[in-house]
């Protein structure tokens, strides 16, 4: 089957990242996904060569825009527009993270598209929202998610300089929430018959990936410090290295289920009854000295072996800290779904799925994404088939 959004067309106007984001993800789920691109391409398609890439690989924009089709549309002119209006005429859900501004001058704007296909399910990605003095200005995720949002800052150790954000973080946490919010307003639409506009912005998607920080600031007043790891207040919640300088993280978040698991798992039950480290409390007050006896015992062994104790002991929580090898390597990343084959000409691409599954009505991978322009014709006969039927 091809996916739980099969039946629906989706015209897409997007630019390197967040919108053609949420179109990937939509196309995946099986939707019709139209990029519509200027003559000179979604600057998306130079990514490979941005990032020093040896072949002629494009890995970022095969991600977000494989099993789409492509139509150059130079909405410059008169003949681009009309075509625009026709493919806009016929869709459910519109998807752009053009500026509002640039939007209106090209007659794309909501009220103008809404009037001519009132069905139509209108998805917008902006930088900073629709209203208030920033609403037109630039972004890319770096600036409104990353740094305006908080993360950097969060991120950032005392003294440290900020910590750079990896590609597209952002975009696709938004691109996620454009979807989402599309298909619950198409499901709106099964009651109403009437589209709308949804929306969300990269500040807001920032905002809200670390809302619990930002929520406990404006209902207390107050802001959770940021941890150390050598003073962590829970010496359970902490990143470890064992004696092959493998990393791991002990996730004990509740001290009176946890803590008794980590001492039976470094033979040190004698900790239950000792002073220093009996309760919660007393714990984080000589949290820097259980640190390092607990640094002392992990680099004892190899990650290896303190594997098959943590997973020998039902209430001890950790996960290693894995390199991206690590994870292509990870028998359970596979399980999980973690990789789809792409369709590519005679042979397949492994690439990253998207992270939802439909029991009921499963996808797959159909293609990899297209060539500048590759369905132009293809889609233009489409509307010439349309027009002529109908007169």
């Amino acid at each position: 089957m091809a996916g739980p959004m099969e039946g629906f067309r989706v015209v897409e106007l997007g630019v390197w990242v967040a919108a053609p984001a949420a179109g990937g993800i939509l196309a995946d789920w099986g939707a019709d996904v139209i990029k519509v691109e200027p003559p000179a391409g979604d600057p998306a398609r130079t990514f490979g060569r941005m990032l020093g890439l040896d072949t002629d690989v494009n890995p970022p924009f095969e991600m977000d825009n494989r099993a789409k089709r492509s139509i150059v549309v130079d909405l410059t002119t008169d003949d681009g527009r009309a075509t625009m209006a026709e493919l806009l005429s016929g869709a459910d859900v519109f998807l752009t993270n053009v500026r509002p501004a640039a939007l209106s001058r090209l007659g794309l704007d909501f009220a103008t598209v809404a009037a001519r296909n009132p069905r139509l399910v209108y998805g917008l990605i902006t930088g900073y929202g629709l209203s208030g003095p920033d609403a037109d200005r630039a972004a890319y995720d770096v600036a409104a998610f990353w740094a305006r949002a908080g993360l950097a800052d969060l991120l950032t150790r005392p003294g440290d300089t900020p910590p750079f954000q990896r590609g597209g973080m952002g975009d696709h946490a938004a691109g996620m929430t454009l979807a989402a919010a599309v298909c619950a307003a198409l499901l709106a639409r099964t009651r109403t018959g009437t589209g709308q506009l949804v929306s969300t912005s990269l500040y807001r998607q920032g905002a809200y990936t670390v809302s619990f920080d930002l929520n406990t600031l404006l209902m207390t007043g107050q802001q959770i410090a940021i941890g150390r790891r050598e003073t962590m207040a829970n010496p359970c919640m902490n990143n470890y290295a064992a004696g092959d300088g493998r990393r791991f993280w002990i996730v004990g978040l509740q001290g009176d289920r946890h803590w008794p698991a980590l001492c039976r798992v470094v033979g040190r039950t004698e900790w239950l009854a000792d002073a220093r480290f009996a309760t919660a409390r007393d714990r984080f007050a000589n949290s820097r000295e259980l640190i390092a006896e607990l640094d002392e015992l992990f680099v004892a062994r190899p990650l290896a072996q303190w594997a098959e104790l943590f997973d020998a002991e039902p209430d001890f929580f950790w996960s290693p800290v894995n390199s991206l090898d690590d994870v292509v390597a990870d028998e359970q990343f596979h399980a999980a779904g973690g990789i789809v084959y792409v369709p590519d000409a005679d042979s397949t691409m492994p690439m990253v799925a998207t992270p939802a599954d439909f029991s009921a009505t499963p996808a797959e991978p159909r293609r990899a994404a297209p060539a500048l322009g590759e369905h132009t014709e293809e889609i233009l006969a489409e509307l010439r088939g349309v027009r002529g039927g109908g007169s």
